[in-house]
């Protein structure tokens, strides 16, 4: 049986991936915070949009090509950055990178994933998008421009939705620590997943490599990946867009307000999320914030949009709402979970054929024409 039939949906990877990498991984990534009210909301948001199909329109010829500030990429979706992404299999920066140069996709790397920009940087091609989480001391961020520009890191993503931390209780309740350590009950839930375990076993428990060298200066110890971060100021903006000479896109936007204010700041691009529900369980849903952004930054200005997104249907439906690009982390992920270093073309495989079959159903030749599809 082909690939196609054992796993025809992203949630059938979901499935594999929890019978295959220990409880404590996929609690990490498939948790929210709180009672988990804002990851249900952005579901419950994105099943309520309603696309038209169409009769009589004959088989389109399917454009999937999108556009981001000068950029032509493959398809309307990319890779989001996500923290520890080395926990759910090894590599999984570099797999997810070399998957982006294949199918000319976007690809977004995390100052707190496991992989360093020196170390993805030579095979993610011209795909590289970094993520900024800022440590408090500026000249330690200003480092991490350079380095991810001289990685070939083209395009800066300014976090502005994390000015704490929250406490995900799902992800505690699971025995994680940050770091992770090797407690008892971490080790009997490796056991219980061989392969995860022994794949484990030839690279070691990821570490947050970005912030390393910082750790080492400053002499602090611990986890460097719960070290003080700054809370992103406009002063702190201005410091950024004077140092960065590539776009700059802000993450985890919900209000029109703060969509004006930071394109004025000089932000590039309005990256429109609720930090897929992990971050503040009052906040709306990311979909139902989209249109209202779109609606005071015109036609013209990018947008992104991730949250919740779990198949390319979703994805037409993200752009119907207003958005360029729609970014997916939690997908990728279960795809290297569930089928190793081939779950990402798989992941790839699924979003694009669904969104041929939805677009061939509405009569439409590329993304944006959703948006003329949208059931009122």
């Amino acid at each position: 049986m082909s690939i196609d039939f054992r796993y025809p949906q992203i949630s059938d990877l979901r499935r594999r991936a929890r019978a295959r990498i220990p409880h404590f991984a996929f609690e990490y990534l498939d948790s929210g915070t709180g009672d988990e009210l804002a990851m249900r909301r952005s579901r419950a948001a994105l099943d309520e949009v309603m696309l038209t199909p169409k009769a009589l329109l004959g088989q389109p010829e399917i454009d999937l090509s999108t556009t981001i500030m000068g950029r032509r990429y493959g398809a309307p979706f990319g890779v989001s950055p996500v923290g520890m992404t080395g926990l759910f299999w090894p590599d999984a920066e570099q797999l997810l990178a070399r998957n982006a140069v294949r199918h000319n996709l976007p690809f977004g790397l995390s100052t707190v994933a496991a992989a360093a920009p020196e170390d993805v940087g030579p095979v993610m091609g011209d795909q590289g998008w970094f993520q900024l989480y800022p440590p408090e001391d500026i000249d330690h961020n200003l480092d991490l421009l350079d380095r991810a520009r001289a990685a070939g890191f083209h395009t800066l993503v300014l976090t502005v939705d994390v000015p704490g931390p929250s406490r995900r209780e799902r992800s505690r309740r699971s025995g994680l620590q940050t770091p992770p350590r090797i407690t008892p009950r971490v080790f009997l839930q490796s056991a219980l997943r061989p392969v995860w375990s022994l794949t484990m076993l030839r690279q070691g428990m990821p570490r947050v490599r970005t912030l390393e060298k910082y750790v080492e200066k400053t002499g602090r110890t611990g986890h460097v990946g719960l070290g003080r971060h700054r809370a992103p100021t406009p002063d702190f903006l201005r410091i950024l867009r004077d140092h960065w000479d590539g776009p700059i896109a802000a993450k985890g936007v919900l209000d029109p307000e703060d969509a004006v204010m930071l394109r004025d700041h000089g932000v590039d691009i309005i990256w429109v999320s609720n930090h897929g529900g992990r971050q503040f369980d009052a906040a709306p849903g990311a979909p139902t914030a989209l249109p209202g952004i779109r609606a005071v930054l015109g036609e013209d200005a990018p947008i992104l949009y991730d949250g919740a997104v779990g198949s390319g249907l979703d994805v037409l439906r993200a752009i119907a709402l207003g958005a360029d690009m729609v970014m997916l982390g939690r997908a990728w992920l279960w795809g290297l979970a569930a089928l190793g270093p081939s779950g990402a073309d798989h992941v790839t495989h699924i979003l694009t054929d669904d969104m041929h079959s939805a677009m061939t159903q509405m009569g439409i030749a590329t993304p944006k024409e959703a948006r003329q599809r949208l059931w009122s």
